[in-house]
């Protein structure tokens, strides 16, 4: 979970020469201006600074609204649920094609591991729209399911999103939110905003400083909730300094459940049929935008650490935080160079 902490501000600097001979004009003053509600199951806090009003809670609403419409599993009249629907595909909008396109993009890149053909595998161990099932999926149950699960089962076709299978179904929580908040921030640029932070149950997109002292944007990393700890407390274990760009986390601790002395997660590998069972406890990733962040944590938290930094040899692009479980039982922390380098004020 990340959190933005509440210290100081920015300033939009000075003067704007209009002419040859020194003719300086000032900018209009920066407003600072707060929108926070409730949608997709979770908060949302969007703050920016502009020189008038440039989203109400009325158009954050409506914006939610509309991405529901399309990528919903919990919403029965959403798109995504009429595509699960369907025995061959649809004519996606293009949220949900925008949304499949980077999904596959990511599913090629990590060899599977993420994949948002996953649903049936989510339903089956007890998670998504359907609720919690009595009882665990025994390894016949996972071998039938598997047959129709997999992001090559799953393709375009001119205008059309297809399946080669007509049982395949899509879950797109993995990636959506992290949309959720490219979709807002898009539509802040887009009204000239240049200085915001929106953020949606976690995820985080930032561009700007704060106003009117020029500070770096401050976002801080929260500990996974021990046993004795109250989560609406948390502790925070790490901070760092964004410019520009998203941080998201994925974690192994935000949704699960107990089966006797076994803690089953709801994050699924597609490849085996199984939930995650490694050593990663959660993961936290910086990148240009959310849906590419939001995407990634899901990859990182389905790899060994090794294959994990190996990874990021590959792909620059990516910073990355992980807490995980040594061998002896014990929680350690470590983190790429480039993510470490966030740490110093900029």
């Amino acid at each position: 979970m990340l959190k933005l902490l509440k210290s100081g501000g920015w300033l939009l600097g000075g003067v704007l020469l209009i002419a040859a001979f020194a003719d300086f004009r000032k900018q209009p003053a920066l407003k600072a201006f707060h929108v926070n509600g409730f949608a997709q199951g979770t908060t949302y806090h969007i703050a920016y600074y502009a020189p008038d009003s440039s989203l109400t809670r009325f158009e954050a609403d409506s914006i939610f609204h509309s991405l529901d419409s399309s990528l919903s599993v919990y919403k029965p009249y959403s798109l995504i649920t009429r595509f699960n629907r369907e025995k061959r595909g649809l004519v996606p909008d293009g949220h949900l094609k925008k949304v499949v396109l980077k999904a596959q993009e990511v599913s090629k890149a990590s060899a599977g591991i993420f994949d948002i053909t996953v649903m049936p595998l989510v339903k089956l161990w007890g998670f998504g729209p359907d609720g919690r099932s009595k009882t665990m999926p025994g390894p016949q149950q996972v071998k039938e399911v598997l047959q129709y699960v997999g992001y090559r089962k799953l393709y375009f076709r001119g205008d059309s999103l297809l399946k080669k299978d007509p049982r395949l179904t899509i879950d797109v929580n993995g990636i959506a939110q992290g949309y959720t908040v490219d979709v807002i921030a898009d539509f802040l640029e887009r009204r000239g905003v240049e200085h915001y932070l929106v953020e949606v149950g976690g995820e985080i997109r930032v561009k700007g400083r704060k106003q009117p002292s020029g500070e770096v944007m401050k976002i801080g990393i929260e500990s996974p909730p021990g046993k004795d700890e109250d989560p609406e407390n948390p502790v925070l274990i790490r901070t760092v300094f964004v410019k520009g760009g998203a941080v998201t986390t994925s974690g192994k601790y935000r949704n699960f459940y107990q089966n006797g002395n076994k803690k089953v997660s709801h994050l699924m590998d597609p490849r085996t049929g199984y939930t995650l069972h490694n050593e990663m406890i959660s993961v936290t990733v910086f990148a240009a935008d959310a849906i590419t962040a939001d995407a990634y944590d899901n990859v990182f938290m389905g790899m060994h650490l090794g294959e994990a930094f190996s990874f990021l040899k590959k792909h620059p692009e990516l910073k990355c935080y992980f807490i995980y479980t040594k061998k002896d039982g014990t929680v350690a922390d470590t983190a790429s160079a480039g993510f470490d380098a966030m740490r110093v004020r900029q």
